[in-house]
């Protein structure tokens, strides 16, 4: 038989379903009294209310066979498990590494870190924070400086790596405050508030020169490395041939350290990790790890969650899992720039974001017009995203309020959860909702928390 190739269409999941969880079908009379319960914050809504959950990627991914079976054979010894020397090696050996840190998830990583290297009084550069990151670095006395590259500004125009760091203001901000005032350079990989946007090696190793020309520590926010790492190398000249392992240890190899996030791309529903080269810095962070998260041979993880993550941080490297994860958010992209419905171009790695900004012209950023699309998607239809925009950005640390850099919704896919039907469906109510969006309206805040006050806010419409 002399076949041609077959080349399908259809995004096929590369797994296969063997346990199921009913998902939360409800009338638009439901939902909007939970709206209204809710205090108009999608936050404070229950799952069992929600059909499609793309609140966050965190945490909310389905674990593989491989997994489970691993954490029936954890280790819960206090100190010195052997889950715990499974984990380490697995860490050491995708990053380089050399002194890891267990902790319960991502922001005890950022907290231990930036309690640890004095940063009162001082700023600290990123491509584009994310919200824990940025009150976290507040919370310890610095100014968290936002340096996006200037593709990375512009919602519209596709650019292979619009996570970038702008070099030049780098550069810039290093004369105008001093290296000794800058305790370290963060470089997001993937950029998540610019849009789940990758960055490039390129541009990894030159932040990585100007670091350390000035002896300035550099650490990634490695959370979502693997998807990273991918468009390395589908986008990168160079990198095609090169495996996503290889990737990843060349890229880690010029940062210090870095803060992870493992309910990402580690796979898994809790647990995170600090890592770093300096043993003296490991030492202070070690010390404030035992006060906040425990002993550092588990830092506030159970010993099967050490399990799970040691492979679940091989399985986000598998090559045919991230050719899926993209290529299903590419494809509700591709449906929504069909409609006319503006997006940040291309999409991202584990998200797709809205820019609320341009959909919604006739709401001012001061009424939310993120939020007001964020609670249009769930009353339609029972999707449930999140803001990222002027609710998320907007307070100031001296209570003042400012218009966000964008006003968008993100739509982050769990991993290995939904399906391509899921998509479609999401697709229909999407261009549905932008063809009643002159029908949304503002919201104002009537209560509100200092610090990260998306995740408690009560707002009413205007």
């Amino acid at each position: 038989m002399n076949l041609k190739d077959f080349k399908p269409r259809t995004i096929v999941e590369p797994f296969r379903i063997r346990s199921v969880e009913p998902i939360g079908f409800t009338t638009r009379q439901e939902r909007k009294k939970a709206l209204e319960a809710a205090g108009y914050n999608p936050f404070l809504l229950r799952a069992e209310d929600i059909l499609i959950d793309l609140l966050t990627d965190s945490g909310t991914g389905a674990m593989s066979s491989s997994q489970w079976a691993a954490m029936l054979a954890s280790d819960e010894s206090y100190a010195g498990a052997r889950s715990y020397f499974k984990f380490e090696r697995a860490v050491r050996e995708i990053t380089g590494f050399t002194e890891v840190m267990p902790t319960h998830q991502g922001r005890a990583a950022e907290h231990i870190l930036f309690h640890s290297v004095d940063g009162a009084g001082r700023v600290i550069p990123n491509n584009t924070h994310f919200d824990t990151t940025r009150a976290h670095v507040e919370n310890c006395g610095a100014e968290a400086r936002d340096l996006p590259s200037p593709e990375g500004r512009d919602p519209a125009t596709p650019a292979p790596f619009k996570g970038d760091m702008d070099l030049a203001a780098l550069n810039a901000l290093i004369d105008e405050k001093g290296a000794e005032n800058i305790p370290l350079i963060m470089l997001t990989v993937t950029n998540n508030s610019g849009g789940g946007q990758p960055v490039s090696m390129g541009n990894i190793r030159q932040v990585s020169q100007v670091a350390k020309k000035h002896g300035i520590p550099l650490f990634l926010d490695a959370c979502r490395f693997a998807e990273n790492c991918w468009f390395i190398k589908s986008r990168e000249p160079g990198y095609k041939s090169r495996s996503i392992p290889e990737i990843a240890l060349e890229m880690f190899s010029y940062a210090d350290g870095c803060t992870m996030s493992a309910k990402k791309d580690g796979m898994a529903n809790i647990g995170g990790f600090l890592a770093m080269n300096d043993a003296e810095l490991a030492s202070r962070c070690r010390s404030f790890e035992i006060l906040m998260e425990g002993f550092p041979t588990y830092g506030g993880m159970a010993g099967y969650d050490m399990e799970a993550i040691a492979l679940g941080l091989y399985e986000a490297m598998d090559e045919r899992y991230l050719e899926y994860r993209v290529r299903s958010i590419e494809y509700l992209g591709e449906k929504l720039i069909a409609a006319g419905i503006p997006i940040i171009r291309p999409t991202g790695g584990h998200a797709l974001y809205i820019d609320a900004g341009r959909m919604l012209p006739h709401i001012p950023w001061h009424q939310y017009p993120a939020w007001s699309l964020t609670n249009g998607l769930y009353l339609l239809g029972g999707v449930r995203g999140v803001e990222i925009g002027s609710v998320m950005f907007g307070l100031q640390p001296d209570g003042s309020e400012k218009a966000a850099a964008l006003e968008l919704v993100r739509l982050a896919f769990p991993r290995r959860v939904y399906t391509q039907s899921h998509v479609d469906y999401l697709a229909e109510l999407l261009i549905e909702l932008n063809e009643q969006r002159e029908s949304l309206g503002g919201y104002s805040i009537t209560r509100q928390a200092n610090v990260l006050r998306h995740f408690t806010a009560v707002l009413e419409p205007v």
